[in-house]
């Protein structure tokens, strides 16, 4: 960090811990009243959108950013969050509130199938695992025709249900997207300070170094995985009934690597990175929708470009503030 950049950080890493709490309920503020001052569905739509993946890409980043290892396969999670709740709900007609959380279990216990033979695993190796498991369960979805529906989907997926009232607008799966976000910040960040996470930065930092110290790296690997894969299976269970119908083309790599370019241009390792990468990602794609499939490459260009100038991401800079710790001179 060069030196005229410092002082300009310890004002606002200054102001923001004088005034912490009141930015966080005016904060809270607005986010609860988008709805009234933008009721149009469109809006209510794109807005939906960037909650619903900033918590997918902060699921990502739990495994990618806070642990170091490198995973490929978050739309796989995100499917068989969706598809459990999907098959749960149409076939045994549970409720959804239960299953949020048994959707988010099933995800994370495939999670950790995946996670122990490849503890050993790091890099592309991992990468390549985990991206084959992505293409694997979006297969599985494809062709189980009996569970599934296989290239029809499934259909009719009954809409959530709150004291009497059926949750069915944009508007109000607004504010379940934005409470699973909230959820979302609030456990993690203090998963993040606490000893788990503690760990799972060392392992990031210097996996050996770590072991030598005595930290249990395989099961700490392991819990990361599952965590991340808990986190996404949740957004999976939520997605289903705000879409009404799924099949396998919802779940493609496409949709991991536009998860994963959330991750690198709002900052990995970062609490609020996510959430700026995932806002930046769905605005750019509103902008670009007209140039049909060329916004992938525009995506491709920008990554390039943040990896090239700013490889640390947007919120890199401010990832004192975010965290808490101390602003350093060098």
């Amino acid at each position: 960090m060069s030196k005229s950049e410092v002082p300009v950080l310890e004002r606002w890493d200054g102001f923001y811990r004088k005034y912490r709490i009141f930015l966080y309920i005016l904060l809270g503020i607005v986010l609860l009243i988008l709805p009234v001052l933008f009721p149009k569905n469109y809006i209510m739509g794109v807005l939906c959108r960037i909650l619903m993946y900033s918590t997918l890409a902060g699921a990502l980043n739990s495994i990618n950013g806070y642990s170091g290892q490198t995973c490929l396969g978050i739309a796989g999670f995100f499917c068989i969050g969706a598809y459990t709740e999907a098959v749960l709900a149409t076939k045994l007609h549970l409720s959804f509130w239960l299953l949020l959380p048994v959707s988010g279990i099933v995800t994370a216990l495939i999670g950790l199938l995946i996670a122990l033979p490849t503890l050993k695993m790091r890099g592309i190796y991992l990468s390549i695992v985990t991206l084959g498991f992505s293409e694997i369960v979006r297969l599985i979805a494809l062709n189980w025709t009996g569970v599934t529906g296989g290239a029809l989907g499934i259909k009719g997926i009954p809409a959530p249900e709150l004291f009497g009232y059926s949750i069915k607008n944009a508007k109000s799966y607004y504010y379940i997207f934005l409470v699973i976000a909230a959820l979302f910040l609030f456990v993690t960040n203090r998963v993040v300070h606490s000893r788990v996470g503690r760990a799972w930065m060392s392992i990031r930092e210097d996996q050996l170094a770590s072991r030598s110290l005595g930290v249990e790296t395989p099961k700490y690997k392991a819990m990361n995985f599952m965590y991340g894969a808990f986190w996404a299976g949740v957004v999976g269970a939520t997605y289903a009934p705000y879409v009404k119908f799924i099949d396998s083309t919802y779940f493609t790599l496409d949709e991991g690597w536009n998860v994963l370019s959330m991750v690198i241009i709002g900052g990995q390792g970062t609490l609020l990175g996510p959430i700026l990468g995932a806002g930046i990602v769905n605005f750019i794609t509103e902008i670009l929708r007209p140039i049909g499939e060329w916004r992938l490459v525009a995506f491709a260009i920008l990554i390039i470009v943040m990896l090239w100038l700013r490889p640390q991401g947007l919120a890199g800079a401010s990832d004192s503030i975010l965290s808490g710790k101390k602003i350093s001179r060098s």
